[in-house]
């Protein structure tokens, strides 16, 4: 009796988790469902009934966005590449390096500093943007080009990153450090060779993460990069919005062009976020 009682109880909530995580995946599946199908209307269609299927799904509204002199796509997706690639190498090494030293050694500081990390999490970028932009301003070989946009981001990022890592760090063994050090191996070779091969998932984690992060940042990329022709896709997409602000297809369009890498990137690194995330969660 009581082991059918168990049964039926797990039966329901677990019916109930499944309902919530279903309803859940649909806040999130509906809007873009619906932005897809709207990129293939023409305004008037749009507005008669956003909901109904395309009367023909018709590409016009992609080859205007594409084809418009004031916004080149994509060269666009080739600077939010370089920023964003150049940001996730930065904050891989850098997190990676702080957090092997704080992970991997008793270093006496090391709660301080991850209390000073943690409470840099709790500091809102927009409380950073003026100092950011008069220092950024008064360096000439930073001012207006890429850096510009990837030193805040890095900046930004690298708390998370050194936390999220410290705490894989420390999950490893200490004995491999041991041995190597008996061996004669160099401690920058342990962090190559050892420690960054047994923590490939949380930095692959991280990447994704950072990469994602970066590539949405608008604010960042709006207010620094001064260069028109080194503007990321995130920004080209406000612009397309200015544009088109009555030409509801063309910025159905311009956002499904947007989304398109960030879409592959996440469906096919899924799986590696989560084994990162629950591997990673170890105790402090």
């Amino acid at each position: 009796m009581k082991s059918s009682y168990s049964f039926k109880r797990a039966l329901l909530f677990g019916t109930l988790k499944h309902i919530l995580l279903i309803l859940w995946a649909l806040t999130t599946v509906i809007p873009l469902l619906w932005v897809l199908l709207n990129s293939f209307k023409a305004s008037g269609e749009i507005l008669r009934n956003s909901f109904a299927l395309p009367v023909s799904f018709n590409l016009r509204n992609f080859s205007t966005v594409l084809s418009y002199p004031d916004v080149n796509m994509l060269r666009s997706f080739r600077n939010s590449f370089i920023i964003s690639g150049s940001v996730v190498i930065l904050v891989v090494f850098l997190s990676g390096l702080a957090s092997f030293a704080l992970g991997r050694f008793d270093v006496k500081t090391r709660r301080p500093i991850l209390a000073l990390l943690t409470g840099c999490l709790l500091v809102p970028s927009f409380a950073t943007v003026i100092p950011n932009f008069v220092t950024i301003s008064r360096l000439p070989f930073i001012r207006g080009g890429y850096l510009a946009a990837i030193i805040p981001q890095t900046a930004g990022n690298l708390s998370f990153a050194t936390i999220l890592l410290t705490g894989f760090m420390r999950a490893l063994p200490r004995e491999l450090d041991e041995a190597a050090l008996m061996d004669g191996v160099s401690i920058p070779r342990i962090f190559f060779s050892i420690a960054m091969p047994l923590c490939k998932s949380m930095f692959a984690t991280i990447s994704i993460m950072v990469f994602i992060w970066s590539y949405n940042d608008l604010f960042t990329s709006l207010v620094y990069i001064a260069d028109q022709r080194l503007k990321p896709v995130c920004v080209i997409l406000s612009m397309v919005s200015n544009m088109y602000g009555t030409d509801y297809g063309a910025m159905m369009a311009a956002i499904i062009i947007t989304i398109v890498p960030l879409f592959l990137l996440y469906m096919f690194s899924q799986e590696q976020v989560v084994k990162g995330l629950t591997t990673g969660a170890v105790k402090e």
